[in-house]
């Protein structure tokens, strides 16, 4: 019975590829979702995950469903939306968010727009929403080779990092690689964002970064601990998404991102450091 369960659908080629290709976006994305959610920059993964679409569209206009153009597009434009939101924070008086919600409003009609041009519904379907069945060896190297360039460039960058997000001040004080790391770190959002477009297209590819890592911090506080319970909740609900989405016959991008909702609601709930349960249990008193 368990093995019809957990271990049966991964007989299939595809369902393996889906699996390596979804613990690999995990293993990049949880430490990066947990930055950005510490630097209170979660919605800003959202809209750089919107403006990738013009870029995917145009390389799809061009070549169709080829993994090289939609990725180069996606990149190019990606980086390009971050570099003109915070120049525009800095020559205007709009707020980096408001910036950043305007050119990815904008990205997503547009993209839309040049998608529907060429395709079909199910082609639009697919760059929206992706398709994390139908990952290739292409896909796989992009994906474990972006999470490889994750990992070794954020050891490069943690204590900048970790600094910026608990004391900005102390770092600008004693430090100037506050600057650089974060061009770092947005170009390491937008990677991760392109890796993740490939399996669950530019609506959902944030999901993967930034619910577990939000479940996460309903656990525990310590940076370290959060950069660890961040990847694990990830990759438990990407294996198990794909599970149920093969059992229940759902959608498998859906499905992951479903899983982790859960359990960012049950960590909501009965999270020891923070959830609402907790919270409400009368405290023990000590007396001197």
């Amino acid at each position: 019975m368990l093995y019809d369960l957990i271990v049966a659908p991964f007989e299939f080629d595809f369902m393996r590829r889906a699996l390596v290709g979804t613990l690999a976006l995990a293993l990049a994305a949880g430490p990066v979702g947990v930055f950005l959610m510490l630097r209170r920059m979660s919605l800003t993964g959202d809209a750089m995950a919107h403006a990738l679409l013009p870029g995917a569209a145009l390389g799809y206009l061009v070549y169709g469903l080829w993994l090289p153009a939609m990725t180069v597009g996606g990149l190019f434009v990606g980086i390009a939306v971050a570099l003109l939101s915070g120049l525009v924070t800095r020559l205007t008086a709009l707020k980096e968010d408001a910036s950043l919600a305007g050119f990815y409003l904008v990205s997503l009609a547009l993209g839309v727009t040049l998608v529907s041009l060429r395709g079909s519904n199910v082609d639009l379907l697919h760059v929206l929403f992706g398709s994390v069945l139908a990952l290739d060896d292409a896909a796989l190297f992009l994906i474990a080779g972006i999470s490889s360039v994750t990992l070794v460039a954020l050891a490069l960058i943690y204590r900048p990092l970790v600094l910026e997000c608990v004391d900005p001040g102390f770092l600008r004080s004693v430090s100037r690689a506050g600057g650089p790391a974060h061009i770092i770190f947005l170009a390491l959002v937008v990677l991760n964002l392109v890796g993740g477009f490939q399996a669950l297209g530019t609506l959902l590819a944030v999901g993967l970064m930034m619910l577990p890592a939000t479940s996460a911090r309903m656990w525990t506080a310590e940076i370290t601990r959060l950069v660890i319970t961040a990847t694990l909740i990830g990759m438990g609900a990407g294996a198990l998404g794909i599970v149920l989405s093969y059992h229940l016959s759902l959608p498998t991008g859906p499905c992951i991102i479903l899983v982790a909702g859960i359990v960012y609601i049950l960590s909501l709930a009965f999270g020891t450091a923070g959830g609402l349960v907790w919270r409400l249990l009368p405290q023990r008193h000590y007396a001197a």
